[in-house]
């Protein structure tokens, strides 16, 4: 099966510039995401153990397996978030995981935590300098709301997929959510409910 991931990773990386022109390039990657559909996102992790990590790093991007602990009691879940995680604590982490918003809310979002960017060397020293007191402070931007996760290192069932800085922007707009129990219209309509107050 060829690698799909990569695949679209290497024909954008010319095309997507590492800056804050994501909202311009949404329209662009969610074509060459559908041509895609449906990607399998737990064989895609199984194709990239060169990227597999144990442990996460705040502020880096990745991708993982999740199995929720108390899953039944869950309205729905991702299985396979796309995170920015931001706070470790005792036997797991919390993070920002982009699966739950819509593609041109994630742009958004994302256009806005490039200012929290440490360096533009696009390399594994690249990060987003975030932290839970500087995301309080940073709360007034409310599509971050419906994104703050609390993850169990336990249920975590893959390695932590790395995204290079220069594949946040593919990435992003990939269609790699894996929501269980509703599906992405129910999802996506409650976090614009969340990000409006209602």
């Amino acid at each position: 099966m060829a690698n799909i991931f990569q695949d679209i990773l290497a024909k954008t990386s010319s095309e997507v510039a590492f800056n804050k022109s994501i909202v311009k390039a949404t329209d662009w990657l969610n074509a060459q995401a559908k041509r895609t559909a449906p990607l399998n996102t737990q064989a895609i992790i199984k194709q990239m153990p060169g990227r597999g990590r144990s442990s996460i790093l705040p502020g880096r991007m990745y991708l993982f397996n999740y199995d929720p602990l108390h899953k039944n009691d869950l309205p729905y879940y991702d299985r396979f978030p796309l995170v920015f995680p931001f706070r470790t604590v005792k036997g797991g982490f919390y993070a920002l995981n982009m699966h739950y918003l819509p593609y041109a809310q994630r742009a958004i979002l994302m256009d806005a935590l490039y200012m929290f960017i440490n360096n533009n060397k696009n390399n594994e020293t690249t990060r987003l300098q975030l932290s839970y007191n500087l995301l309080n402070k940073f709360s007034r931007h409310a599509y971050i709301k419906p994104c703050v996760k609390h993850y169990l290192n336990k249920q975590v069932k893959s390695r932590f997929i790395y995204i290079s800085p220069d594949e946040w922007n593919v990435a992003l707009f990939l269609p790699l959510q894996g929501f269980k129990k509703a599906n992405e219209s129910k999802v996506y309509s409650d976090s614009l409910k969340i990000i409006r107050g209602a």
